[in-house]
């Protein structure tokens, strides 16, 4: 039986409540702590979830870019979204997700009222096998508690695969990943997932080090209406990155449908240590 939405992990971590002065106030959960504060990806799907119940939000999402400026503490954190700009058919937006005096996170975010056009997707989904086929994994021996709200299935790329000589690595990963406990796809739950995909540091060398993800830049490629149609099922994503060096790395990535729909790709710079 899937749990409600008011008891699924994901809901519970982006639930907000809105002040007096148009802000919004949420709180961290243990479900979703990383290595230093929460896990990016519900920063980023809380910052999501304020957009879409904003009073002034115009259509759909393009695109979103956070930057995490500083780690969250945990407890209470305060979201302040602003229309900087509405014209006919887009809006730009300027976020803030501050605790008491420090600022922690900044976004920006366009959204649009999206209308038919000619249509073709020039990259094309990997011919892998279906989710079920593919055993499901679980990260042994982390205290990164994030990883337990997503059910992920290896197709290549395991996080901290040492099966293969150094020289023979790449930094792609090719996964089925869904919420854990499976929960209906929507915007909140993809701008997620489009960050679970583990800094690639840690798939071209297999070990931990410190890193953390600085920016990250969604852009959504599908409408509501495609992420209903695909429900609670995984969900294929395809992540890699292009250079290493200098303490950083740029990380892609791709999310489809199990029908071979795009729905969202990303790009982000990883800061590393070692």
């Amino acid at each position: 039986m899937q749990p409600s939405s008011l008891t699924h992990p994901l809901d519970r971590a982006t639930t907000l409540a809105r002040n007096e002065d148009g802000s919004m106030t949420g709180q961290t959960d243990a479900a979703y702590a990383n290595m230093v504060g929460p896990f990016g990806g519900i920063t980023a799907a809380v910052i999501m979830k304020a957009l879409l119940v904003h009073p002034e939000r115009l259509g759909e999402p393009v695109s979103l870019t956070i930057n995490y400026a500083a780690p969250i503490a945990d407890g209470e954190y305060r979201i302040h979204a602003v229309p900087v700009r509405t014209n006919r058919s887009t809006q730009h937006w300027s976020i803030t997700l501050s605790q008491g005096k420090e600022l922690t996170t900044t976004a920006t975010a366009v959204f649009a009222l999206r209308r038919d056009t000619w249509t073709t997707t020039e990259i094309l989904a990997p011919d892998v096998p279906a989710a079920v086929a593919v055993p499901s994994s679980r990260l042994a021996n982390t205290d990164r508690a994030w990883f337990d709200n997503y059910e992920m299935r290896f197709v290549r790329g395991h996080l901290l695969d040492q099966s293969k000589p150094e020289d023979e690595r790449d930094s792609v990963t090719v996964l089925w990943v869904r919420d854990n406990p499976p929960r209906p796809l929507d915007l909140v739950s993809l701008t997620s997932i489009c960050d679970s995909f583990a800094p690639r540091i840690i798939v071209r060398r297999p070990k931990w080090v410190p890193f953390g993800t600085v920016s990250i830049t969604i852009y959504f490629q599908a409408g509501n209406a495609q992420l209903e149609a695909q429900g609670d099922r995984p969900v294929l994503g395809i992540a890699r990155a292009s250079h290493f060096g200098r303490g950083y790395h740029d990380q892609t990535a791709e999310v489809w449908s199990d029908s071979g729909t795009l729905l969202a790709t990303s790009h982000q710079v990883v800061y590393f240590k070692e």
